[in-house]
């Protein structure tokens, strides 16, 4: 008979993330999804979602120098504040005033900083603010150059914010995890930065995996130089040898594809809740990564687009939907003693949650119903054999998490 023992721990080690930010990005959906945006902010209340990233264009509110219109930017902004959503925004795309008549991707000629300022006195609640996107990839820059990254974006940047209120803190990189044929890696551009003499008060990176063989926990490519998820490790050390080890990382765009639709690069949605929960586990347990952003809310509705949502394009729940809101996973095995790591993200302080285990024939409870730490977290050791399954209810979400199955 199955052995399992009921002794909880605490939230984590000193040395896990405990304070760590989970939340999401999707731009589009927020600005346009279907129904209201009242309704599309309660779906991340349900979701349990703590953090929002979101971005503004900057070619979109100055086309024309001088002249701001905020639009839904800031319709999308004011109604997150209201419903006590903090965000981290990202700033880019230059207008053709800006950057010598070019495309919205062309790092600007001077400007960047002066219009982060005006962000930062029409939404002065926002304490988060990331500076461009994977500026080490042509999709998103020209020139892929991180000395004139640091120069013209990163730095002016960082002078008005702190300069707006001393509070704000800038994240600098944002860096794409993989080397393409016309841009950086992400380490070279990092170490590029460093030399041009970047100040930030974070270092972003967007940790998506290469292929849907990659895990949270393994890269088969051994010999490639990305900042994945399964590199996170790799990343904290190289951002602390660069700018030091107080510097936190923020990951700022993250998730798998599901198949269907995506039959070259998805995951069944049930690896996609899997990897969700583990990814979530390994950001807790390191030191210094303080969030991660999923992307995105609801799938795109074109093929070709991405694949990544809570919800399909026709707006049905997938597995992933209940993980974000109740990940589970297993952090650490020897013998038959097995650790599970697993949150409760709805509500706020000490959160009721039951561990359940399948017999066999029923779920049934795995010692009594316990309280979650502060932040909704909470760690317990069972006894158990491979392929036992587990799950996790809580009162504040009316459904279980996915099942998880010990390894």
């Amino acid at each position: 008979m199955l052995v399992l023992a009921a002794l909880a721990l605490t939230a984590g080690a000193a040395s896990a993330s405990t304070s760590a930010q989970y939340g999401v990005q999707d731009d589009a959906w927020l600005m346009y999804g279907a129904g209201t945006l009242e309704q599309r902010v309660a779906t991340l209340h349900t979701l349990g979602v703590k953090i929002v990233r979101f971005s503004i264009r900057w070619d979109e509110v100055e086309p024309t120098k001088g002249t701001l219109d905020w639009g839904q930017y800031g319709v999308v902004l004011d109604a997150l504040h209201a419903a006590k959503i903090p965000a981290v925004v990202t700033i880019w795309g230059s207008p053709k005033w800006a950057n010598g008549g070019k495309a919205a991707n062309h790092l600007p000629l001077s400007g960047f900083g002066i219009f982060a300022g005006q962000a930062a006195r029409r939404f002065p609640w926002i304490r988060q603010w990331t500076a461009w996107n994977e500026p080490n990839t042509r999709v998103y820059s020209t020139p892929v150059s991180p000395s004139i990254y640091v120069k013209r974006v990163l730095n002016p940047m960082v002078a008005a914010l702190h300069a707006a209120n001393r509070s704000n803190k800038v994240a600098g990189g944002v860096t794409s995890p993989r080397r393409t044929a016309s841009g950086m890696s992400p380490l070279a551009f990092m170490q590029g930065m460093k030399a041009a003499h970047a100040k930030l008060d974070a270092y972003a990176q967007n940790p998506y995996p290469g292929s849907k063989k990659e895990t949270p926990y393994r890269d088969p490519c051994s010999w490639c130089s990305t900042f994945n998820m399964a590199r996170l490790s790799l990343i904290r050390s190289e951002v602390s040898r660069y700018f030091g080890s107080r510097t936190p990382v923020w990951l700022t765009e993250y998730g798998y594809q599901t198949n269907p639709p995506d039959r070259l690069l998805g995951v069944s949605p049930a690896l996609q809740a899997t990897y969700l929960g583990d990814a979530a586990a390994k950001v807790y347990k390191q030191a210094g990564v303080t969030m991660l952003i999923h992307f995105m809310v609801r799938d795109d509705t074109a093929a070709g687009g991405w694949q990544s949502g809570f919800f399909t394009s026709k707006g049905t729940a997938k597995p992933a939907f209940r993980a974000f809101q109740l990940p589970l996973a297993e952090i650490s095995r020897k013998g038959t003693r097995t650790t599970l790591w697993g949150q409760v993200r709805p509500g706020s302080g000490k959160r009721l949650y039951t561990l359940q285990r399948w017999n066999g024939h029923a779920w049934v409870r795995v010692g009594s119903t316990m309280r979650t730490s502060a932040n909704g977290t909470f760690q317990r050791v069972v006894t158990a054999r491979a392929g036992q399954k587990f799950r996790t209810t809580s009162p504040v979400v009316d459904d279980s998490s996915p099942l998880l199955r010990v390894n």
